[in-house]
Order: structure tokens, then C-alpha cells, then sequence
């Protein structure tokens, strides 16, 4: 499928029809939710949703990592509600603590509880655990993922988008990757383009991703760059660069793998390319390589490999950096939103 809606295959034409069958189910139900005939339910904090209208990674968790820390310094205290996908939890929402099983509320919860350190709900209601973030504390509520989740009102909607791929062939599911028609992009509060290191420039222009675009909508662009590998079992850091001297294997169970790729090889390392799925369950025996090389892997998989990981095991960090004064525009538009909601109620004050 990704090479039928990433490449050129005249396949796509024979699923079109189901296409529009997706399309019109899609802007039918967003009807309803406008019109008032489904009910999108409010919690008494901001809700700010970070998503994508493209199915497979674009790097939102990345994004409400940071979103999360710089909100945090700037007096807020932010709620991560997320799906909890993969999750076999029999009672949600749950509170998801750093050392909490991924088995039990899905790999990206315990990541972004690792990462933040800020309260993070999971549940596949999103309303009710934007609730139960809100009444543990929560003043603002990030969202991760649920775009299409109308049910919970928000307040700030952000997409990402992948900048190599962009929306690939422009098609909705299944003819093409798209889960609402391109358009849904002029009516989000700011799109965020990333670049991951290593990929190669953007296929498009930056700024004219759909027909009709508003002049005043320029998308803000940062990158998604590798950092050192630390050792899972003793703590330890090395610079990437120090694993050029032999082949490694490579492990990256989530939406893109080809970009964790890229950007290894982009540094000079000769991988071994592990992709056993987007929030695949691993084991020991999934790592147990008989050649002993290091396992470099992602964030998202290491927190599923800590309790089996082994001298081999290295975890390697990802960071974000925002182009042209990006992090001050993202920051302004998600706190103007989140201020015009609780006007006149008690605010951080201005930084």
C-alpha cells in the first residue's frame, strides 16, 4: 500500500471507487458533528490537537514532546490524552506513569510519560480522558493524534506533515493515504511540515500544499533529527558516529521506519533494517541476532525492549529544531487559542 500511495502505480484508479465512498462517509459525518447533530463534547480546560490527515507517522509524538516541555516551562500544566493504541487495558482511562507496561496502555503512552514527565491519560475515549487529565490538575490538554476524533471539542488543531511525502498521491483511503480530503488543511489552526534528517527536500512547495491555499497560512517547518545512542542497560552515551566502525542492526517499529533509517545511514552508520510494524509487540527473540552487533532502536521501541534489553541494546534519542522563528509562532498560536478559552479566567501571565 505504501508504494501505492507514495509512488505512481495506475493501481490506485481500481480503488477509487471505494475512495469516494470514504469521501463522502468522511464529509458526512464531519457535517453532522457542525450542524449539531452529533454532540462534540467540551472539558472545562483548552484542548489542543495534535494530528494528521495521512495515515503512517509524520512525527506527531516528537512534536507533543516538546509542545509539552515548552508549555510546562511556561507555566502551564499540560495533559497528554492519547488512544492508548495497542493498549489491553480492560479500564480507561488510565493514568500512565513512566514505568507503566506498554502491554497494558499501548508503547507511545509510556513514551511520552517518559519523555514529558507531565501527566498523560489513555484512553480510546478522548473525552473522558481529557476529563480525567482536567480534574487531576490539567489546565491545558494536548491531544496526540485524534484529529478526526470530533467528539472531543477543541480548542487548537495542528497537523503534521511529513515534508519528503507530503500526501503522497492526494488520494482517500484506501486509493490513496489521505483520512479527509487535502482541503482539511486550510482550516487548522497551523500545519507543521517535518523534515526529518536524512530524507530528501520536500516534492512541493512548502507553502502551496492544497489548491486555494490562504497567503497567510505558511506553514511552520522544523526538522527531526538523531542524537546520541544511550545504552538501555547501563546508561551510558556515544555519539552515533561511533558505530561506523561495523554494521548495526537498526530496529524501528512505527509509522515510517524508512526515516529512523535514512537518518542512520545519513550519519555514516551500515545498517540492518528491522521493521516489524507500527506498535508491534516485541520479545527477546525478536532482538536476538546471532551476529551480537549493537541494536540501535527507537524511543518507541526501547520502552517495549527495557525489561529483556541486553549490553547490545541502544536507544537513540530523537530532538526537534524549528526553522525561522517556528517555535515562537507555534507557541503563539497554541497559547493565543488556549487564552481566548479561559478569558477572563486566571492566566500564565505573558513570557
Amino acid at each position: 500500500m505504501q508504494k501505492l500511495w507514495y509512488g505512481r502505480s495506475a493501481a490506485r484508479w481500481l480503488l477509487q471507487p471505494l475512495s469516494l465512498l470514504f469521501g463522502g462517509l468522511v464529509r458526512a459525518r464531519r457535517a453532522m458533528y457542525r450542524r449539531g447533530l452529533l454532540d462534540s463534547q467540551r472539558v472545562s480546560a483548552p484542548v489542543v490537537v495534535v494530528g494528521n490527515i495521512t495515515v503512517g507517522g509524520t512525527g506527531k509524538t516528537p512534536l507533543v514532546i516538546w509542545l509539552a516541555s515548552q508549555l510546562a516551562s511556561r507555566g502551564w500544566r499540560p495533559g497528554v490524552v492519547l488512544r492508548g493504541y495497542g493498549g489491553r487495558a480492560h479500564d480507561w482511562p488510565r493514568v500512565v506513569t513512566a514505568d507503566a507496561d506498554p502491554a497494558l496502555v499501548g508503547d507511545e503512552a509510556v513514551l511520552l510519560s517518559h519523555s514529558t514527565g507531565a501527566l498523560v491519560v489513555a484512553g480510546p475515549d478522548r473525552v473522558a480522558a481529557a476529563e480525567r487529565a482536567v480534574t487531576l490538575g490539567a489546565d491545558l490538554v494536548l491531544a496526540d493524534d485524534g484529529l478526526q476524533h470530533y467528539r472531543l471539542a477543541r480548542d487548537c488543531e495542528l497537523i503534521v506533515v511529513d515534508a519528503h511525502r507530503m500526501l503522497g498521491n492526494g488520494a482517500l483511503l484506501p486509493a490513496g493515504p489521505l483520512r479527509e480530503p487535502a482541503a482539511r488543511l486550510a482550516t487548522v489552526d497551523l500545519v507543521l511540515l517535518n523534515r526529518r534528517e536524512g530524507s530528501a527536500a520536500p516534492a512541493l512547495s512548502a507553502d502551496r500544499l492544497v489548491a486555494g491555499w490562504p497567503e497567510s497560512c505558511v506553514p511552520v517547518s522544523f526538522t527531526t533529527r538523531v542524537g546520541r545512542a544511550r545504552s538501555l542497560t547501563s546508561g551510558n552515551e556515544r555519539e552515533l558516529e561511533s558505530f561506523r566502525s561495523g554494521r548495526v542492526h537498526a530496529l524501528a517499529g512505527i509509522g515510517h521506519p524508512e526515516a529512523f533509517f535514512a537518518a542512520l545511514e545519513a550519519r555514516g552508520l551500515t545498517i540492518v533494517r528491522h521493521a516489524p510494524g507500527d506498535h508491534a509487540a516485541l520479545t527477546a527473540e525478536d532482538i536476538a541476532f546471532a551476529d551480537h552487533a549493537p541494536v540501535l532502536m527507537t524511543e518507541k521501541d526501547a520502552v517495549k525492549c527495557r525489561a529483556f534489553a541486553d549490553e547490545r541494546c541502544w536507544v537513540v534519542a530523537t530532538r526537534i529544531e524549528f526553522e525561522h522563528g517556528g517555535a515562537e509562532r507555534l507557541l503563539g498560536v497554541v497559547e493565543r487559542a488556549a487564552r481566548r478559552r479561559l478569558a477572563p479566567a486566571a492566566l500564565p501571565e505573558e513570557t
